[in-house]
């Protein structure tokens, strides 16, 4: 397990704050749609089903009609097994499943006749083995080919003409992450040709770029000014008053740490994430000409999926193991209070306010090792290693590590898990969120009691930098796995006194 989270500041290499008087309440995400946590629904999801479901069903619909038509009743039951399966894995493969901004059936025509004749001299060579009676003849076969091909090349053509009309009726909110005149230009052009369905509400232009140009820079004939929004705060606020589902970038998303940290907030609240002009250009796949683009604007989407959080088995895991641990160690639990209150005095329990997911406040409870002079030195002063004041039942309780068993019980309340990554202190996550671009994403997780990066060392004098980015791939990574691997490293290093 780890050491007071205030050794991390030490760790970043950044010197000590003033002692200036400030109190917790200022760091505190605000209250109200403006707080600094991630929206409850994920919609992203939810588009990419809707979008998906009826093309599936026009495809298998068009396979069956045609294995009745050119089969029939007979043989038709025994195809009926395999084309639809067929033709839907070759489909997926080809990317008729991730339509562009503007799909065309025309457009798609070329690829569905190259599948269908595949799938169907499959399903001739196979009925040819099994019944030698019945082989299809050519004629026949290429009938089948274009015939099944008009059915799917209809049916994709009304989905698609049902989709632009849905889309000009309830366009759904955008944000554009770029700087103009490339992000001014592109809400431009989705004002103007609504069938892509992406309606801008902001342009959100990252705090370390120049923007480029005016605020509100949209001209009123394209539509309304688009306020220019930045910070965390107000991006979380945009997302959750307009619920955004989509997300165009016109910068490259990996061109540097601090557009990578944004997008992988994007992605994480369930955003369909849209690469356009110059970062489309950049991803190394030509756009094709008749589908990706949104009015000239080189467009494609980026595939990507939020990350899995654990959800309930990860919850589960936690109630079982931390009501098991606290049984377990009552007696020793009771001899740490006892061995604290007579070297200490009173207030065995320390308790100091973290964030925890999704930068949501939380009181974090730990056995008493130092008495901080007051309240405000408690929530800004670094306790090291070292503390004078420190007692040896203190230094003992951090060398083993034991100061921390009672935030068992904030993992029963569901305020922390036993793994994730370590809860810091509003007056230093502010800082932190200032000098590195990865911090933020780590509050996408509840906060732990140990974690990848205190498996892999890193604790006492090591680097912030370096803890975000391990917290951050345990996040993308996660699994009950890797849970249990790390909660077996923790126990290890317990016992051969890793503790600080």
């Amino acid at each position: 397990m780890t050491t007071e989270s205030a050794d991390a500041h030490r760790a970043a290499r950044v010197p000590p704050p003033p002692a200036v008087p400030r109190p917790a309440a200022a760091v505190r995400p605000p209250r109200g749609p403006g707080r600094e946590t991630l929206p409850p629904p994920r919609p992203g999801r939810g588009v990419r089903r809707r979008t998906v479901a009826p093309l599936l069903a026009t495809d298998a619909l068009a396979t069956a009609a045609t294995a009745l038509l050119v089969l029939g009743t007979a043989t038709a039951p025994t195809a009926l097994g395999l084309l639809p399966a067929l033709l839907l894995l070759l489909h997926s493969h080809a990317g008729l499943y991730r339509p562009g901004p503007a799909p065309r059936a025309l457009a798609e025509l070329p690829i569905l006749l190259g599948r269908s004749a595949v799938c169907w001299c499959a399903a001739a060579a196979v009925l040819a083995a099994v019944r030698p009676g019945q082989a299809l003849p050519p004629v026949l076969l290429a009938g089948a080919v274009a015939g099944h091909t008009a059915l799917v090349c209809g049916g994709r053509a009304a989905v698609h003409r049902a989709r632009r009309r849905a889309a000009r009726r309830r366009p759904r909110a955008t944000l554009i992450v770029g700087t103009d005149p490339a992000a001014r230009q592109l809400a431009a052009v989705l004002h103007a040709h609504p069938e892509s369905g992406l309606r801008p509400v902001a342009v959100v232009t990252p705090p370390w770029l120049p923007p480029g140009g005016p605020p509100d820079s949209l001209p009123s004939a394209a539509g309304p000014p688009l306020p220019r929004i930045g910070s965390a705060p107000d991006i979380t606020r945009a997302v959750i008053q307009h619920t955004v589902r989509d997300v165009v970038f016109t910068l490259p998303p990996y061109g540097d740490p601090h557009t990578a940290a944004l997008l992988r907030r994007f992605i994480d609240q369930g955003s369909a994430v849209w690469l356009a002009g110059a970062a489309a250009a950049r991803e190394g796949r030509t756009p094709h000409a008749g589908t990706d683009h949104l009015w000239g604007f080189p467009c494609r989407r980026l595939e990507t999926a939020p990350p899995r959080h654990g959800g309930g088995s990860k919850r589960l895991l936690d109630l079982t193991l931390a009501a098991s641990a606290l049984v377990l160690t009552a007696p020793l639990l009771l001899g740490c209070a006892l061995a604290v209150r007579l070297a200490d005095g009173p207030g065995v329990l320390f308790r100091q306010e973290r964030i925890g997911r999704g930068g949501r406040t939380f009181t974090l409870l730990k056995f008493r090792t130092w008495h901080p002079s007051d309240a405000h030195e408690a929530a800004t002063r670094w306790s090291l290693a070292d503390e004078p004041r420190m007692s040896r039942t203190g230094r003992l309780l951090r060398r083993t590590s034991l100061d921390e068993l009672p935030q068992l019980w904030n993992v029963l309340r569901g305020e922390m898990s036993l793994v994730g990554p370590r809860p810091e202190r509003p007056f230093f996550v502010e800082q932190f969120l200032g000098t590195c671009p990865e911090y933020g994403a780590r509050h996408r997780m509840p906060a732990g009691m140990t974690g990848l990066a205190q498996v892999h060392g890193l604790r006492g004098d090591t680097s912030i930098e370096d803890r975000a980015r391990f917290d951050n791939l345990y996040i993308d990574s996660w699994s009950l796995r890797l849970d249990l691997l790390i909660l077996l490293r923790t126990v290890a290093s317990v016992v051969r006194l890793e503790g600080r």
